[in-house]
C-alpha cells in the first residue's frame, strides 16, 4: 500500500500533539515534515527520533513556513495538516487557498480525534482568543476545587522552546522548577502564577505521557488551554472564556468558534471594563452559536502594588506579549490600571526599541503605545531590559502575569498590576464545577 505523505503545518505544540496522537503509529501514512510560524529559533531544527517513535529513526525535520509551497512539491506532499491556533477565518482560507494551488490537500483533525481520554476528571478551560482571561479563569476553578479537599494538578498547553526530549514531561512545584527547566518569560507567565497559590503545573511534548504522570497525584485535572486551541484531554466539563473587548471574534477565529460551540460554560470576561455594546454583542453571538451552555459573566478587577508609581507620571507600560502579538489587543491590564490609577502620559516604546523588540513592533504594527514583554529566551529578555532602560518615562508599570523585576533588570520605579475572576452572576464556577466534584468522589487532599 502506497503511503500518503503529510506535512504538518504547526508552531511547535498543538503540531507535535497531532502528530503523536494521530500519526505517530500510523503505517498508512508518513509525515515528511513541519513547518514553524510565529515562535522563533524553531525552523531548522527536528522532531527527533526520541519522541517520533519506531516508524521515524532519523526524525522529523522542521522547516520554515514560508518554504510551503517549495516542500510541497520538493517532498511530494499529498496532504497538509493545519495544527496551530488563534488565527481568523480568512488566515486559515488563505493558506488552504495556496496548499491547495500546490496541488496537495488541505484538512484539519477534529476537536475529539486528537482528545486522549483520562482516568480522573478534567475540566478544559479554553478561549476565543489569546488575552480573553484564560488563566485566571483556571486559577478561580483550580482554588475552588482545592478548598473542597481536592488534589488539583493543571496541565498547560505546549510551548517547547529547548531540548524537545528534555521538555517531553515537565512538572512545575516551585519558583526553583522555573529555573531548572530554564523557562523563557512566556512560560513563566503561565506556569509561575499557578505555583504560587499552590497548583502543580504539568507541561511538556507528550502529552499522553504527561497524563499518565499527572494522574498518579490528582483527584481533578484542570487543562489551562493555551492561545485559543482546543483541549487536549476529553472533558467532563468544558468552560469557553469570550472577551468582550473583541466582539464578533467568538464567530470569526479558529478554533475560537469550535471552543463556544464544545462549551458547558461560557464565560464572558472583563465586562467591568468593556463596553455595555461589546457585551451585548457577545452575549448575542453566543446564544446564537451554542444553546445549551450556561453563561456566566465576570470582572477582572485589577490591582496594585503602588499606586503611587503611577499617579501623574509619565509611564511606561508592559503587558503580556502574546495577547499583544497573537492576541491583536492593542491593550491589557497594564493600561487600564495606568488608566485608573492616574497616569500623565503613556510614553511609546517604539522609538527606543531594540533589536529583537525592535522586530515584533514592525511584525505587528498595531500594537499600541506600550511594550509587549517578549522573552522567548535570554538574548530576546536582554533587549527588552534595553527597550526598558531607553525609554524615557518616569516609572515602569508591569502588566504582565509575573513580575518581571524576578528575571530581568528594571532601574526605573516600577509597580505590578494583578487581577482576578470574579462572577457578577448566578451561577458561578464553584455551583458549575459539583458535578465535578462528585464524580471525583471524596479522597481529601494529602
Amino acid at each position: 500500500m502506497q503511503q500518503k505523505r503529510v506535512l504538518i503545518m504547526g508552531a511547535a505544540g498543538r503540531d507535535f500533539h497531532n502528530f503523536n496522537t494521530v500519526y505517530r503509529k500510523d503505517r498508512s501514512t508518513v509525515v515528511v515534515a513541519f513547518t514553524a510560524t510565529q515562535i522563533p529559533n524553531i525552523d531548522g531544527r527536528k522532531y527527533p527520533a526520541a519522541l517520533a517513535g519506531r516508524l521515524y529513526p532519523r526524525g522529523i525535520p522542521i522547516y520554515d513556513e514560508a518554504d510551503l509551497p517549495k516542500l510541497i512539491r520538493k517532498l511530494h506532499v499529498d496532504e497538509v495538516v493545519f495544527s496551530y491556533s488563534d488565527v481568523s477565518f480568512p488566515y486559515v482560507m488563505e493558506k488552504a487557498s495556496l496548499v491547495m494551488a500546490c496541488g496537495a490537500t488541505f484538512s484539519m483533525l477534529g476537536a475529539e480525534q486528537t482528545m486522549i481520554a483520562s482516568k480522573v476528571p478534567v475540566v478544559a478551560v479554553v478561549a476565543v482568543r489569546t488575552g480573553s482571561g484564560k488563566s485566571q479563569t483556571s486559577r478561580r476553578v483550580c482554588q475552588f476545587l482545592r478548598s473542597q479537599g481536592k488534589r488539583v494538578v493543571a496541565i498547560r498547553h505546549p510551548m517547547p522552546y529547548g531540548d524537545l526530549v528534555k521538555q517531553k514531561v515537565q512538572r512545575y512545584a516551585s519558583i526553583e522548577d522555573l529555573k531548572r527547566h530554564k523557562c523563557t518569560v512566556e512560560e513563566m507567565e503561565e506556569y509561575e502564577p499557578h505555583i504560587v497559590e499552590g497548583t502543580i503545573i504539568y507541561a511538556g511534548v507528550d502529552y499522553e505521557a504527561i497524563l499518565h504522570q499527572a494522574e498518579k497525584e490528582a483527584d481533578v485535572i484542570v487543562w489551562d488551554g493555551g492561545n485559543n486551541d482546543t483541549s487536549f484531554y476529553k472533558p467532563d466539563l468544558t468552560i469557553t472564556v469570550v472577551d468582550p473587548h473583541r466582539p464578533g471574534h467568538e464567530r470569526s477565529y479558529y478554533p475560537g468558534a469550535t471552543n463556544v460551540r464544545l462549551a458547558d460554560v461560557i464565560v464572558v470576561n472583563k465586562v467591568d471594563s468593556a463596553t455595555r455594546e461589546g457585551i451585548e454583542a457577545v452575549l448575542q453571538n453566543v446564544r446564537d452559536m451554542n444553546d445549551h451552555a450556561v453563561i456566566v459573566e465576570a470582572a477582572s478587577p485589577i490591582a496594585v502594588d503602588d499606586a503611587s508609581v503611577i499617579k501623574g507620571k509619565r509611564v511606561l507600560v508592559i503587558e503580556d506579549g502574546p495577547t499583544l502579538t497573537h492576541g491583536e489587543m492593542q491593550y491589557g491590564a497594564g493600561v487600564i490600571a495606568a488608566r485608573s490609577f492616574g497616569a500623565a502620559e503613556l510614553v511609546d516604546p517604539r522609538p527606543y526599541a531594540v533589536r529583537s523588540i525592535a522586530a515584533t513592533f514592525k511584525k505587528y504594527p498595531k500594537t499600541g503605545t506600550l511594550l509587549p514583554a517578549m522573552g522567548y529566551g535570554p538574548a530576546q529578555m536582554k533587549d527588552l531590559e534595553a527597550t526598558i532602560r531607553q525609554t524615557p518615562c518616569d516609572a515602569v508599570v508591569i502588566g504582565t502575569p509575573i513580575d518581571l523585576r524576578r528575571v530581568i533588570t528594571i532601574e526605573k520605579p516600577c509597580t505590578r498590576v494583578t487581577y482576578s475572576l470574579q462572577e457578577t452572576t448566578r451561577p458561578d464556577i464553584a455551583a458549575l464545577l459539583k458535578p465535578v466534584l462528585k464524580k471525583a468522589g471524596s479522597r481529601k487532599t494529602r
